[in-house]
């Protein structure tokens, strides 16, 4: 799509609009501008609490790990069930009971790598422990869903630079994989083929939006990205979960992320901030049609300082970008990682 006229676009797993206005592109700019300095290499620090050996608040002092290492978070959004009876019904002030499971995935005990510099078969490594701790959460009959994600950067509200990721496994299924999984259902009834296997076969045969693939996955940034430089990670067959995957497409899925991830870091220079996140099936509910995938979304926006925000009319009406994700696929693709 080349129209460079204010358009706006539909995001098929939401259901929602995203404002595109490619002639903003221009405008100067004097706000917020951040900072883009890289945390200093040390391998081993003393002062983190995520490093192997060290003590946590508490007083827990964590094992010598060598690998990927998973603990109960010392400060969990969630807690275990408690047996309380439910609260009264209340048709305007509604509350009801969540409880769930969270948990920290430390990727390495080197404290100076990010995804960005792990090789495959360490991030690969990774991604056997996410689909071990899925298989794990997935099969209690308390929990519905298993949200696995990372906030890289303190832009992204990350309080650790430790390579590092988070698991939250709640009672209910969460608003975004809700409304993902109703959508791709829909679709389902509707077209008897999975929603993100025939919107891969459209990016496929455009190419505009597609930054890299390999035999079983592909990262694009899709049609409807409300990011600069948001990205989606898709298979190419319809698998569900993390558990569906051979071992071949564990280290493929692995390849994109550092291909990805290394690419990122690549366009500005500098560390590359984002949110990261896993959508995998609800465990308990029906989901038709689902497919596995994976979304980031990075904040920046001009440079390693200067970021997008989702401010005055994205909350007040909807999500709005001036540099259209054709732009943002072409700039990502001329630093792509081998």
């Amino acid at each position: 799509m080349t129209d460079q006229k204010p358009h706006r676009r539909q995001n098929l797993l939401t259901g929602e609009w995203v404002l595109v206005s490619p002639h903003r592109m221009g405008r100067p700019w004097q706000g917020e501008t951040g900072n883009s300095a890289a945390p200093e290499a040390l391998t081993y620090d003393p002062a983190c609490y995520l490093c192997a050996g060290n003590t946590r608040v508490g007083g827990v002092i964590n094992p010598a790990y060598d690998g990927v290492w998973v603990f109960d978070n010392d400060f969990p959004a969630l807690l275990g069930p408690n047996g309380e009876a439910s609260p009264p019904a209340d048709s305007i002030l509604v509350t009801e009971p969540e409880t769930g499971v969270c948990r920290v995935i430390c990727y390495t005990p080197d404290h100076s790598k990010t995804m960005a510099s792990m090789t495959r078969a360490e991030i690969n490594s990774v991604v056997e422990v996410w689909t071990s701790q899925w298989q794990e959460l997935s099969a209690r009959p308390d929990l519905a869903s298993v949200t696995i994600f990372e906030n890289r950067g303190t832009m992204m509200g990350a309080s650790n630079p430790h390579p590092h990721g988070q698991i939250w496994a709640t009672s209910s299924v969460p608003n975004e994989l809700a409304i993902e999984v109703e959508r791709q259902a829909a679709w389902f009834d509707k077209n008897s083929s999975p929603l993100l296997i025939d919107y891969l076969e459209r990016e496929l045969a455009e190419g505009t939006r597609i930054l890299c693939a390999n035999s079983h996955f592909v990262a694009l940034v899709p049609f409807w990205a409300a990011w600069p430089f948001e990205t989606l990670v898709l298979p190419r067959r319809p698998l569900a979960a993390l558990d569906e995957l051979s071992a071949e497409e564990q280290g493929d899925l692995a390849d994109i992320l550092r291909r990805l991830t290394a690419s990122f870091d690549r366009l500005f220079a500098a560390p590359f901030p984002y949110t990261m996140g896993l959508h995998q099936r609800p465990t308990r509910a029906r989901a038709p049609g689902f497919v596995f995938h994976m979304h980031f979304y990075p904040p920046l926006l001009r440079s390693a300082t200067v970021r997008k925000f989702m401010v005055g009319f994205e909350m007040l009406a909807m999500a709005q970008r001036d540099l259209t994700p054709e732009a943002a696929a072409e700039r990502l693709r001329a630093v792509l990682v081998d």
